[in-house]
């Protein structure tokens, strides 16, 4: 039994151990696949196995290889003499993007694996080198389909025919997509005209421009006639408006002065007329003025009589309201002092009240104070009863009776000190009790007493205020009664003396009336003669006005006429113009009918007839301009030689050019030696004021020493002149020599030829 049981434990342990070895040989050698690439294991087996999640590789016996299968792009920049033809031979340049993947399934992966290798399946070098040539081709064979503009207008097409004539499926590739990212035409100064789809392109380039450039331009111009005579039509108007505001502005300042001349008649006339209504106003202002200041002062003298009378009684009016007032404030002190009185009472009472409910409170106090002590006594005897009784019962049984008697005697005993004080407090409460009742009874005696001592002087004085409030009304009536008749009588006598006062002045007022007609008549025979005499003058001033106006019209009719004249004399002359044109465009007309109606050889003779015709005219004015340029030129000349000393043999037209390049020349000379550095260095020794030497003898000397034939010359530049010079010269020649050959190549003249 014990031999079974370890054999089961030792099967047990070695398949735990063979089952852990597995699972680790399992973790060990199990190799995991990254997104976007594959894992291809060569087993045993003839053809090896794809996985893109993983698989277990064991060292030796399997091979494994990881592929790469993600999307690449491959571009391709196609620029310049390099560009793309297009259907119209224009060459477009273009940069195109191909999107390529291996296909994800085992036999793709397989395919390109062993065509390319795992290695070398997704390198960007490689992928360029497979397919850079065939999608180059696809490029220019669907470029070639298409038009430049095409490619612009059919990008989507462009790019669809692309991926049609190269295929998806690419020998385990995938072509996804492609994208245009660049289309442009290329530029001219990289096109080959030796080339001939270049020259058709660059043909087609330029009449397409050139037809736009045209059609920009007779737009351009277009606009610029457009606006020019807008310019015109619009300059023609505001003249045209001008001239209709200047007579406007004329007719307008005639009118107006017709105007105000009339007006200044008219005002005239008017200032007369007011001045004569004036002068009546102002006398009857005078006249109404004077009425008016006599009726004021009759109403001052009234209205002085009315306020003395009512002065008098608004006076005792006011005594009476002031003894009144007097007599209703001390009224109102008094019921005020009756009212205060009555509040002292009221709170007096209140008082009384509060300290009966104090009282009561007190003797409740009291009670419950009493009532709390016997709790306590009672409590404290059952307490002390209690005790006893515990102390009784622990001590022994013997003393019981002894104890009960003991206690019973402390109960009574308690009992009677409960009575005794509940006695006590029975007759302190009876004793507060009739204290209280004494307090309020005394209260209500003094209450009682001040308020009819204060209801007595309250009536007294009431009766009191009532009598004096009779007989200052009476007092008042009386003299009110008194006041009344004595302002009756003085305004009965005041009216007496109004009445007295108005007669006077209705008297003295028709007298005035009587001398104002009187000075109205005057004044208005006055102002007729005025207004009859001013009429007079108005009228000669209408006069010479109309007249005025009439010469006016006349030299506005004047003008008129000559404006009428002119414009008929420039339409005269405009249609004498026309006429002429019309005449020269009639010949013209009936000339190339003619000309239609010869034939060929006539056409050929006429046609040179009026080139020879032309060229006349152009000879014998180009003659006339000569003619005056050269007297203008024999003026100057003139006036430049008129003091020089100078023999003319000849005298073709060129003369005066040659005279004038030869000073041009020698002005350039001078100019060049003022200014030259170099040259006033190189001739300082001849062109100081102190100069010794002779330029003339010097280069005499030199060319004629080496006794240099004239073909030798001919054939030599100037450095090398120079420089032979230099080789058969003397040691000072040979200095100046130097200094004039460092001049030469300064100016750098050496390699020019001295013929």
């Amino acid at each position: 039994m014990t031999l079974s049981l370890g054999l089961v434990l030792t099967s047990i342990l070695i398949l735990a151990f063979i089952l852990f070895g597995v699972l680790f040989l399992i973790f060990h050698f199990f190799k995991k696949v990254e997104q976007g690439k594959a894992l291809i294991v060569n087993t045993m087996k003839s053809e090896p196995v794809v996985t893109f999640t993983g698989r277990i590789v064991l060292p030796v016996v399997h091979k494994a290889e990881v592929m790469d299968i993600s999307l690449k792009t491959i571009e391709i920049d196609r620029r310049g003499r390099e560009g793309l033809i297009c259907k119209d031979n224009i060459r477009a340049d273009i940069k195109v993007t191909f999107f390529v993947r291996v296909n994800k399934t085992p036999e793709d992966v397989l395919r390109v694996a062993q065509s390319i290798g795992c290695a070398r399946a997704s390198d960007q070098r490689t992928l360029e080198e497979l397919f850079i040539a065939k999608f180059s081709e696809a490029l220019k064979t669907v470029g070639k389909q298409l038009d430049f503009e095409d490619l612009y207008k059919e990008r989507d097409s462009f790019r669809d025919k692309i991926i049609e004539l190269i295929g998806t499926h690419l020998n385990g590739y995938v072509l996804e997509d492609a994208a245009i990212d660049y289309l442009e035409q290329t530029p001219l100064t990289d096109l080959d005209p030796s080339n001939i789809l270049d020259s058709q392109g660059i043909r087609k380039i330029t009449e397409l421009t050139a037809n736009q450039n045209v059609l920009t331009n007779e737009f351009k111009n277009q606009e610029k006639m457009k606006i020019t005579k807008q310019n015109v039509e619009a300059k023609e108007a505001i003249l045209e408006l001008e001239r209709q505001q200047a007579d406007a502005e004329a007719r307008q300042a005639r009118e107006i002065q017709n105007v105000r001349d009339h007006e200044q008649a008219e005002m005239t006339t008017v200032a007369e007329q007011e001045r004569l209504r004036s002068e009546t106003a102002r006398k009857h202002t005078e006249e109404q003025l004077a009425i008016q200041e006599e009726n004021k002062q009759r109403e001052i003298e009234v209205a002085g009589q009315n306020r003395l009378r009512v002065v008098g009684i608004e006076s005792e009016r006011v005594k009476l309201a002031q003894e009144q007032e007097i007599v209703n404030r001390e009224r109102e002190i008094e019921l005020q002092r009756i009212e205060k009185e009555k509040a002292l009472e009221e709170q007096r009472r209140d008082i009384a009240h509060v300290v009966r409910e104090r009282v009561a409170v007190e003797k409740t106090v009291a009670e419950e104070e009493e009532r709390t002590k016997e709790l306590r006594v009672l409590a404290e005897a059952n307490r002390q009863k209690q005790t006893k009784i515990i102390q009784a019962e622990a001590i022994a049984q013997e003393v019981l009776v002894t104890d009960i008697k003991a206690a019973e005697a402390s109960h009574e005993a308690s009992k009677f000190k409960a009575l005794e004080k509940i006695t006590l407090a029975d007759a302190e409460r009876d004793t507060a009790d009739k204290l209280a009742l004494a307090k309020i009874r005394l209260a209500e005696g003094v209450q009682a007493e001040q308020a009819a001592s204060g209801l007595a002087n309250v009536k007294v004085k009431e009766a009191n205020a009532l009598a004096i409030e009779r007989e200052g009304v009476a007092q008042a009536r009386a003299l009110l009664e008194k006041l009344q008749a004595e302002a009756t009588g003085e305004e009965q006598k005041g009216l007496a003396q109004a009445r007295v006062k108005e007669a006077e002045i209705a008297l003295t007022e028709k007298d005035g009336i009587a001398q104002a007609k009187a000075l109205l008549e005057k004044l208005q025979a006055e102002a007729t003669g005025e207004e009859q005499k001013g009429l007079a003058q108005a009228r000669v001033k209408e006069a010479m006005a109309s007249a005025l106006e009439k010469q006016g019209m006349i030299d506005v009719k004047i003008k008129e006429a000559n404006a009428q004249a002119v414009e008929k004399q420039g339409i005269a002359e405009a249609k004498a113009l026309q006429e002429r044109f019309l005449a020269e465009a009639a010949g013209l007309a009936e000339k190339f009918k003619s000309l239609d109606a010869l034939s060929e050889t006539g056409k050929v003779h006429e046609e040179f007839r009026l080139r020879m015709a032309q060229q006349l005219d152009v000879e014998k004015l180009r003659m006339d301009a000569q003619k005056v340029t050269a007297e203008m030129q024999a003026a100057v000349l003139a006036e430049a030689l008129k003091t020089a000393k100078i023999d003319i043999i000849g005298g073709d037209s060129r003369f005066f050019e040659q005279i004038l390049s030869a000073t041009s020349m020698a002005k350039a000379i001078d100019g060049f030696v003022d200014n030259s550095q170099t040259t006033q260095q190189l001739f300082k020794n001849y062109l100081a004021e102190d100069a010794k030497g002779d330029l003339t003898l010097d280069l005499k000397a030199i060319l004629t020493n080496p006794a240099f034939s004239s073909q030798d010359v001919q054939n030599l530049s100037l450095a090398a002149f120079l420089t032979k010079l230099l080789a058969h010269s003397t040691p000072e020649q040979q200095g100046k020599l130097t200094q004039l050959l460092q001049a030469v190549k300064k100016m750098g003249l050496e390699d020019k030829q001295i013929s």
